[in-house]
């Protein structure tokens, strides 16, 4: 409306304006024409008025119709609003309603808590009455037992409970001797299974051979030539090899002492050779000696080259399979030591198999566990270091490093292969017929089973039998009851494990026999 407005007044404005200037100009350049501008003019204001009018009425009528326009929407719209105000308020009220009943029924529920609530506590204060009542009654019957039983509650109570602890350890050492009964059997049917199936695949002999240290002679006369006039063929052979030759009065043959069995093995091969060729004399002696020498290094390389194809090794270091060949000269406890590594190589690749460890570090850890033996007369150490040592030197894995510090138990394990490894050597060297053991080591080794069992409170005596595999205590009766003979098979199985070193397993028997005796008169 207002815009109407604005755009009349700006035609009437510019309607004036038009005709002062038409004013101005006519006065100026026509006066003449004055008049007939004058009726112009008129005119034409006369049409600007009427034109105005008629726009004014129009715009009028348009704001009146948007003004009924409006009205009528705003009507609509506040009737819709009353209508929505209506249900809103008939929600309201319902939602009231449903409240005050809640509230009733909330109020008929508290009321009935609290008559329940008065009721417990009318009935509590009756039980605590009544437990007074029984504590009295219960005060009046242990005095009376006590004064019929002549104990008092304490000495009674421990009496309970000491039969209550002894019927415990009873039946607790029955639980444990029944689980490890239970799990001795099922570990030893596996175990057994696995070992047997490793034993039976390693295609090794029973006894190995023992290095020769005496050589058999033709006959007595040939002594005499070995000594040689003065000596000199006997000193020559001694300044070659370095080893003793001894010519006592053993019967055809002489013995050759060297703590190296190399040169032992050099002074046989060189001994033999001159025997036979008959021809005895220091420059011959020299002369086979160092073909005796070339002989047995290549033998030393083929038998390392032969033990790692046998063992499924293929690229161990040249200068490594030259030290793995001289065990072939070196025994232990009269076990050859390069069968053994050979059979511990066998054994910890099978038990490795069966037990899903790594079959190649298993079976190279073997094959190297003893390789320091072959060097341990010439360098300083156990031949455990000294192995580590020659491992590392030709760059052998970590893992294999680890096998054989640890086969003798010096470190402690870290991997599977390293426990399959002394597993495997254990089995080896403790099977029967594998290995020899002094009189006087094996003696000492039976007396000191013997010793750790008897330092125990309750052992009567003990012995060892199987040749030290299995101690068989007696202990006394009276201190020793059933269930204590498991935990003290446990205790002394435990000191024997840190005390005593064995091959294989000691099995503890311990037997425990009342007897009881009377005399008939």
């Amino acid at each position: 409306m207002i815009n109407v407005w604005i755009a009349i007044l700006i035609a009437i404005i510019s309607l004036g304006l038009g005709g002062v200037i038409s004013f101005f100009v006519t006065k100026l350049f026509i006066q003449k024409k004055l008049g007939n501008a004058k009726s112009v003019a008129e005119e034409t204001i006369k049409g600007a008025h009427e034109q105005a009018s008629t726009i004014k009425k129009e715009a009028v009528l348009e704001a009146k119709e948007e003004v009924l326009k409006l009205k009528s929407d705003a009507e609509a719209e506040c009737k819709e609003r009353r209508n929505e105000i209506s249900k809103m308020e008939a929600r309201i009220l319902e939602k009231e309603e449903n409240l005050d009943r809640k509230n009733d029924t909330l109020d008929k529920k508290l009321q009935a808590i609290e008559d329940v609530k008065a009721d417990i506590e009318n009935k509590k204060l009756e039980l605590e009455k009544e437990k007074e009542n029984i504590e009295n009654e219960r005060a009046g019957i242990v005095k009376e037992l006590e004064r019929v039983a002549g104990l008092s509650k304490d000495e009674a109570k421990k009496q309970v409970v000491d039969s209550i602890i002894d019927d415990a350890r009873k039946e607790a050492g029955n639980i444990v001797r029944d689980i490890e009964n239970e799990a001795r059997e099922e570990g030893e049917k596996r175990a057994r299974n696995i070992v047997t199936l490793a034993i039976q695949k390693c295609a090794t002999d029973q006894t190995s051979d023992v290095t020769v240290t005496t050589v058999s002679l033709p006959s007595d006369e040939m002594k005499g030539r070995i000594i040689g006039r003065e000596g000199r063929n006997i000193r020559a052979i001694e300044n070659a090899t370095g080893v003793d030759l001894i010519v006592d009065d053993t019967p055809d043959a002489v013995i050759l002492s060297s703590f190296d069995p190399i040169r032992r093995e050099v002074a046989r091969l060189t001994l033999e050779k001159l025997i036979t060729d008959g021809r005895i004399h220091p420059a011959r002696v020299e002369d086979i000696v160092e073909k005796v020498k070339k002989d047995i290094e290549k033998t030393i390389k083929d038998a390392g080259e032969n033990a790692s194809f046998e063992a499924g090794i293929y690229n161990l270091h040249p200068e490594l399979i030259k030290i793995l060949g001289r065990l072939k000269y070196r025994t232990s406890y009269g076990q050859n030591v390069l069968k053994h590594s050979l059979e511990t190589s066998y054994i910890a690749g099978l038990l490795a198999g069966e037990l899903g460890a790594n079959v190649a570090i298993a079976k190279r850890g073997g094959l190297l566990h003893d390789i320091g033996k072959a060097l341990d007369f010439e360098m300083e150490g156990t031949h455990v270091s000294i192995g580590v040592d020659i491992a590392k030197k030709y760059n052998e894995s970590p893992e294999v490093i680890h096998c054989i510090e640890a086969h003798h138990g010096g470190v402690e394990f870290r991997s599977i292969e390293a426990i399959l490894v002394q597993v495997a050597d254990a089995i080896s060297s403790s099977r029967p017929g594998a290995r020899r053991e002094s009189l006087e080591s094996y003696v000492k080794r039976l007396e000191k089973l013997e010793s750790i069992a008897n330092s125990f409170k309750g052992v009567e005596n003990s012995y060892a039998i199987q040749a030290g595999r299995e101690i068989r205590i007696a202990v006394k009766p009276e201190e020793v009851d059933d269930a204590s003979m498991i935990i003290l098979a446990k205790e002394i199985a435990r000191k024997i494990e840190a005390e005593l070193e064995y091959p294989g397993q000691i099995k503890v028997n311990i037997i425990r026999e009342t007897r009881a005796t009377d005399v008939a008169s």
